[in-house]
């Protein structure tokens, strides 16, 4: 019988801990500065949070690619080679082209292992909202569900995904086309904090606005507080791109007082998401309400 691997790639933003106790893998991007290209670690191997944050927080830009082919042809042969049948979830397809190359290495590779299954998965989301898919796909897996049960539930699942995410300055949007320069240097001359989701074609989208740092991270937790589900049977996961203690500190206390979950998990934002995002940008996830708002359709 095939064992089934689980494997996701940089923008999942899950821990190492996390990749840990769940045994997913992932397939590396990489970072570029200065024209160097490292691999973009989960684990941070190469560089600490602070260091790359602060570089971000000079003025310098960091760019990122995206998975490349020789990566997906390792971390996949390595698994059909243990005799593994793969689930790869990717990240959004609006935001990375990654799954697409995948989906093309792995058609390739099941003709030299016929016997193997390989799926590849667009999750519709990015960071831990990437990751917590992963982590719901691993958890199926140790429960026994077949390989294509386990790809059909996930593939159910991409919008049940509820992501509230803010962002410190619109400075590092707008250096990855997110915004224009307009937009960006009036809404940090006011004070203008976007409330960014997930919609339900994986486009990372506003869909508010508020003045305010402290008012930004209310707002978060009044938008998951309302739509999600069975929060007592539910994790909360908490992203941040080295914010201060004192501030996630903050945003925890007050899930813990609105929202009555079974636990939260704080991640840090890894370098590839963080590299568009910019630091100190905060967010929190967990599986709610179907996401219906979809940018350019009717509402």
């Amino acid at each position: 019988m095939r064992n089934i691997q689980i494997i996701t790639d940089s923008c999942s933003d899950l821990s190492g801990a996390l990749l840990e106790q769940y045994g997913i893998d992932y397939a590396r991007m990489n970072t570029v500065y200065h024209e160097k290209e490292t691999p973009a670690s989960l684990t941070w191997e190469y560089y600490s949070p602070k260091e790359l944050y602060d570089i971000m927080r000079g003025g310098e830009r960091v760019t990122t690619t995206q998975v490349p082919t020789e990566e997906f042809n390792r971390i996949f042969t390595e698994y059909l080679g243990k005799n593994c049948d793969i689930i790869y979830i990717g990240c959004s397809s609006k935001q990375s082209g990654s799954v697409n190359t995948a989906s093309v290495v792995s058609k390739k590779l099941l003709e030299q292992y016929p016997d193997a299954k390989i799926a590849c998965i667009d999750s519709l989301n990015a960071s831990i909202g990437e990751g917590m898919l992963a982590i719901r796909a691993a958890q199926m897996v140790q429960e026994g569900m077949s390989f294509d049960a386990v790809a059909e539930a996930v593939t159910a699942l991409r919008n049940q995904v509820n992501q509230y995410v803010t962002v410190h300055s619109l400075e590092f949007l707008r250096k990855a086309g997110r915004v224009t320069a307009s937009s960006a240097f009036f809404g940090n001359l006011m004070g203008v904090k976007p409330i960014l989701i997930s919609d339900a074609n994986g486009v990372q989208t506003p869909i508010k606005k508020v003045k305010g740092r402290m008012t930004s991270l209310k707002e978060l937790v009044a938008l998951l507080k309302e739509s999600i589900i069975d929060s007592e049977q539910q994790t909360v996961y908490l992203a941040h791109a080295d914010c201060p203690q004192e501030e996630l500190d903050t945003v925890c206390s007050m899930i813990k007082e609105q929202i009555p979950c079974s636990e939260i998990v704080t991640v840090t934002i890894g370098p590839i998401i963080g590299a568009s995002i910019g630091p100190d940008a905060i967010g929190i996830w967990a599986f709610g309400k179907e996401v219906v708002y979809a940018v350019g359709e009717a509402k």
